[in-house]
């Protein structure tokens, strides 16, 4: 760390970065509450994404059922493939954070009159449950991504309100009892030399 410069001009460049400081932390402050809110909503979001997930399977647990055994399910894979997720990207407090819109599939052609009638709705069931898979995903990203500005944000923070205005305070401080002291004594040498000077004339 240099070495504080008691002078007059190191004073100004104190005052300067220390109001500085002080205009920069309340956006700050406000940025990191904003974050923290938005965090709130991404875990709420993340919890209603897994309900929905979990009721999904319930439904698609009773098609599953109608199988009898495990050999029906080799069934879906062979005729649903997922093509695309398709995300877009919006602002959330100052970062870009992806957002989910949908996910497409392709269904191979199979004969309806050797498989069953219901198998068209239980692939649409499979379909909703995949599709909230990768809306997880990107819910998971939101929340990495936010968690990770408001680490970052929350350092900066700390380091202006615990680090720079403090040390700027300080500084501010030391250097204004220095310079106060330096004119005192140079008043004290005026009336010094004043005073010898009259001694001599006399």
């Amino acid at each position: 760390m240099a070495k504080l410069k008691l002078t007059k001009t190191e004073l100004k460049n104190q005052q300067n970065a220390y109001k500085q400081f002080s205009r920069f932390l309340p956006t700050l402050q406000l940025k990191k509450q904003q974050l923290q809110l938005e965090m709130r909503s991404s875990a709420a979001r993340l919890r209603a994404n897994e309900k929905e997930q979990e009721l999904t399977r319930r439904g698609l647990n009773a098609w599953i059922a109608l199988f009898g055994d495990e050999a029906g399910l080799e069934l879906f894979p062979a005729l649903l493939k997922l093509t695309r997720v398709d995300k877009a990207v919006t602002n959330i407090a100052g970062i870009n954070v992806p957002v989910f819109r949908k996910a497409d599939f392709e269904v191979a052609e199979y004969d309806l009159f050797r498989n069953d009638c219901w198998i068209d709705d239980a692939l649409e069931i499979l379909k909703t449950l995949i599709a909230q898979q990768e809306a997880h995903q990107v819910l998971e990203e939101q929340y990495r991504l936010l968690a990770n500005e408001l680490r970052v944000t929350t350092q900066r923070v700390n380091l202006f309100e615990k680090v720079k205005i403090p040390e700027c305070r300080e500084n501010i401080r030391r250097i204004r009892i220095y310079l106060g002291d330096l004119d005192t004594a140079g008043v004290v040498r005026s009336k010094i030399a004043k005073r010898k000077t009259q001694e001599a004339q006399l």
